[in-house]
């Protein structure tokens, strides 16, 4: 579940000693659990006893948590951070060696079942969390459980995983077969017949382009033809789907392909009753290949020789880099390069060497599926590298990998280097360029002339901005040949803020040429303004509003404005654009001073802006402030203090309905936009600290909705959400995203949009958790189960697709999905998290906008691309870094690109209700509570 808050108390206040654990504890536990890799096939009893029996730890970085050759006494998983696993040959921990880290969801520390020592240091890389189980009860475990511990257990307790990449039985695809096969020879039995081909017949056969078009027109989760070829692919890898000659991939071709059932002569035609009930599961079976078909497709691809592979295969293949966290540091043209040269390689039999120690070094791989135990002679197996791991620069191995020869791999770093083009000044680089082929022109003669293309990969922030001044093509509109330009102007508060880069452009417009004639040094001096009133223009276009929150940047427009004016007396040329630039500049003076004129919309807030809000202190009473949105701690604080009459060891703090404290920092700006949806502020001292307790108020509603809930239509109800979250959206700020992504205390700016719109995320998730624990009625909970599901499936056809996923993620929420006899259908096919949320992309890149994107998602790749990139390498900017980033950026922007307004509903009786119930939701947003709530409901079984 995706409850955005900074770091949360509540998983390790649940692990309190297992004598005092709850039934409610056990069950919040364990909903952590199932999400850790580690225990991914565990069965429930077995997680329930580990819920029962693990210790929480969290380690700060740098801790020693054992050392080579000491005797075990716990065993850990991994839940967040990494660890680094080092080995010395002579036993001294000064000479030991980091070989690999072990991530989240990694688990060690079996050797405690034979008292063997430890073979290797482990020390925390970072924050880690972790699950300690000790050795008593791991061995009980073990004893009781080894079964299916074996996986996760290194040898010679366990065995080493199978690295087959498709774990989905095989028993379900034989019905997806048969159901596929049916359902075409009951709409379309033409399509399965006797065919001929250069004089020869084939018996019972499919043509693969037709087979396609079928599925295309089945189903609105099958998106395009690639995604087709993908589903029927999982059917041929499993010989559901045979081509006639035996040909391992699935080609949207004429060709034949012929189903399992028709191999045998004269097979049987299905039943009456057969082909109903292959209609009733149709929709259902292409749901499920449509999530594993992916998988296969990239299977397919990544099979064919690398000269084989087409431009779109070579893009899939880079769709997929673009989130293995191994990759995460190179560069977007590496990862591209890498493309060409991955092939596959599958090893299902457990065990398999793939090479020994000493052996030489060959290959690179990284794992996509299975498992893999590092092996060090006379040490045994010292750690295992699981899925999104890689191993090889140093020699290692694993089980389900793609591979690229280590030629390959220094070939493609070789190219790099070759066409890197350095800038120095004073014996340091100032600006690297990647050098590449653009497309060919031809020349007068007819013979065809390379044309090269420069793209910056790091540079000081002053050389970037130079050398995309001179790149500007002053013939085109602002175009996507000009998008490093584009990402500059939404990037540079990183690296240049406003108080540094408005001088430098000033610099650059006044700028003159030194040398040449005198017509030279006219036309340097035009086209010089000409390109920096270009980029000024994109620069407030993208900044908007934000601009008259900064007064460094309203005075250097004003300046900027009557420089053009008074050059344009004397420079004609420049007349056209200073009349673009009026324009631009009435709309930002229009925009600092609209007062009344604001529309009744929705406006977005300002950090200049003032609100109200109470703060509490420890007896409940309360004093209300006024103070500016971007108001710090230290400023609120003064506010409260001037009522209170001391400011003296005063701490603010936000104090959630579960009663959990966090403590805001004097720096700490915008704070009253990051409480939880319960939360209060609170102001004491810090003595008082312990006795603070949370308000009757923050404890939620004690009876749902549903007398009012039930007479509103599901359409109505998601109509209402979605126009009222997309006010929300919109009036989120691009910047705000990147403030969020680098840490709004670095770029001293405020997200408040965000941080609310983020907030409606969360708010919608409890609503579903809070109606469905508080409704006690078996009959009316199942009929309120229905209307929530029918209420996501109309948010996702209005393409609300964050309020589709917080649906979903509520009726997901153990308090709701432990309620077994509420739940009558799985609806969780149509979300599937796995590869990255696969699924959810496929489905958005089908989309035409507008669109309300799934937030936490795209919030998830910007930290992704962030944490995975240096700002600065070498003291240069890391450009490549800022147009990763960027890019997801200009997701949003592409799905605001269109107006929000669809079709209303039929205005009802009861229009108004639906449209104030939607905006004032009231939940619980405590998580033991409606875990109590739902034991009411349904007790625990014996």
């Amino acid at each position: 579940m995706y409850i955005l808050t900074k770091r949360t108390l509540c998983f390790s206040f649940y692990f309190s000693r297992p004598a005092e654990r709850s039934g409610e504890d056990v069950d919040i536990i364990l909903a952590r659990l199932k999400n850790v890799k580690a225990f991914e096939r565990f069965h429930p009893s077995l997680l329930q006893q580990i819920c029962l029996c693990g210790f929480y730890e969290c380690l700060e970085k740098g801790i020693t948590l054992y050392r080579q050759g000491d005797i075990g006494t716990s065993w850990y998983a991994v839940l967040s951070g990494s660890l680094d696993v080092k080995v010395s040959e002579t036993s001294s921990y000064q000479d030991a060696v980091t070989i690999c880290s072990l991530g989240t969801g990694t688990a060690f520390g079996e050797s405690i079942l034979d008292n063997t020592p430890r073979h290797a240091t482990i020390v925390t890389r970072e924050f880690s969390e972790l699950l300690r189980i000790e050795q008593r009860e791991f061995r009980s475990l073990w004893e009781k459980y080894h079964h299916c511990m074996a996986g996760l257990l290194a040898p010679p307790y366990g065995v080493m995983e199978s690295s087959l990449l498709l774990i989905v039985p095989s028993e379900k695809l034989l019905r997806a077969g048969k159901v596929l096969r049916n359902a075409i020879l009951s709409r379309a039995p033409h399509m399965i017949r006797d065919r001929k081909y250069h004089l020869k017949t084939y018996r019972q056969c499919c043509v693969g382009t037709e087979l396609v078009d079928w599925q295309m027109q089945q189903s609105s989760c099958v998106h395009s033809r690639v995604q087709a070829v993908g589903m029927w692919q999982v059917l041929l890898e499993e010989g559901v789907l045979n081509h006639v000659d035996h040909e391992l991939s699935f080609q949207d071709k004429y060709l034949f392909y012929r189903f399992l059932d028709d191999e045998q002569e004269d097979a049987p035609l299905p039943s009456e009753e057969e082909r109903k009930e292959s209609q009733e599961e149709l929709q259902d079976t292409l749901l499920l290949l449509s999530q594993i078909g992916p998988d296969a497709h990239m299977r397919m691809i990544l099979k064919k020789h690398p000269s084989e592979r087409t431009a779109d295969d070579l893009e899939i293949i880079y769709e997929e880099l673009l989130h293995i966290k191994a990759l995460s540091h190179l560069s977007t043209t590496v990862k591209r390069e890498l493309a060409g040269v991955l092939i596959f390689e599958s090893h299902a039999k457990a065990g398999t060497v793939l090479f020994n120690q000493g052996e030489e070094g060959t290959s690179w791989y990284i794992i996509l599926k299975g498992s893999v135990n590092v092996v060090i002679y006379g040490k045994g197996v010292v750690c295992t590298l699981h899925e999104g791991d890689d191993f090889g620069k140093l020699a290692l191995v694993n089980d389900a990998p793609r591979a690229a020869s280590i030629e390959d791999f220094n070939r493609i770093l070789r190219d790099v280097e070759a066409n890197t083009v350095r800038l120095k000044e004073h014996g340091l680089d100032v600006l690297v360029l990647e050098k590449s082929l653009s497309s060919s022109r031809t020349s007068i003669q007819g013979s065809s002339a390379s044309h090269y293309k420069y793209k910056v990969m790091s540079g000081t922030p002053e050389k970037i901005l130079e050398h995309l001044l001179e790149m500007m093509r002053l013939d085109s509109q602002f175009t996507e040949s000009d998008s490093a330009l584009d990402d500059f102007v939404l990037m540079h508060c990183v690296f240049l803020p406003n108080s540094q880069l408005c001088p430098v452009l000033l610099a650059h417009y006044h700028a003159q040429a030194s040398q040449g004639s005198e017509q030279e040094k006219l036309d340097y001096t035009l086209n010089n303004k000409r390109r920096v009133i270009r980029l000024v223009m994109r620069w407030a276009a993208v900044h908007g509003d934000q601009l008259q929150q900064d007064e460094v940047s309203v005075a250097f427009l004003e300046e900027f404005f009557l420089a053009v004016s008074n050059d344009a007396k004397v420079l004609p040329t420049l007349r056209d654009q200073l009349i673009e630039l009026e324009r631009t500049h009435k709309i930002l003076l229009r925009q600092f001073s609209m007062g009344d004129e604001k529309l009744q919309k929705r406006q977005p807030i300002k950090s200049n802006d003032e609100i109200l809000f109470k703060v509490y202190c420890c007896d409940h009473t309360y004093t209300t402030i006024r103070v500016s949105v971007a108001a710090s701690v230290r400023e609120v604080i003064g506010a409260v203090a001037d009522k209170l009459g001391s400011a003296e060891d005063l701490l603010l703090v936000n104090l959630s309905s579960a009663g959990e404290k966090s403590v805001f920092k004097p720096n700490d700006v915008s704070v009253f936009s990051t409480l939880s949806i319960n939360g209060r502020l609170f102001a004491c001292r810090r003595d008082q600290l312990d006795s603070l307790t949370p308000l009757p108020e923050q404890e939620g509603p004690s009876t749902g909705s549903l007398t009012t809930f039930e007479l509103m239509s599901s359409k109505d109800v998601a109509y209402h959400m979605t126009s009222y979250d997309w006010e929300l959206f919109h009036c989120v700020h691009e910047l705000e995203l990147i403030y969020h992504t680098f840490g709004r205390q670095c770029v001293k700016k405020t997200t408040v949009n965000l941080d609310l719109f983020l907030r409606r995320f969360n708010e919608i998730q409890f609503w579903v958790i809070t109606e469905m624990c508080l409704c006690s009625q078996l009959s009316k909970r199942v009929q309120l189960l229905k209307k929530f599901i029918k209420i996501a499936a109309h948010c996702k056809e209005y393409r609300n697709l964050n309020a589709f996923f917080a649906v979903i993620m509520g009726l997901s929420n153990p308090a709701v999905s432990r309620l077994t006899q509420t739940w009558e259908v799985n609806i969780f096919a149509q979300f599937d998290p796995s590869r990255n949320h696969r699924a959810y992309r496929l489905t958005v890149a089908k989309l035409e906008p507008p669109i309300i994107p799934f937030m936490p998602l795209l919030i998830k790749d910007m930290t992704f691309t962030h944490e995975g990139n240096k700002t600065f390498i070498d003291n240069l900017v890391n450009f490549e870094k800022m147009r990763m980033i960027a890019n997801t950026v200009k997701i949003v922007r592409y799905c605001r690109s269109q107006t929000f307004s669809p079709d209303s509903p039929l205005a009802s009786k009861n229009h108004q209700d639906v449209w104030s119930y939607v905006r004032q939701l009231s939940v619980i947003d405590n998580q033991r509570t409606l875990t109590q709530l739902s034991h009411e409901l349904e007790p625990r079984r014996s």
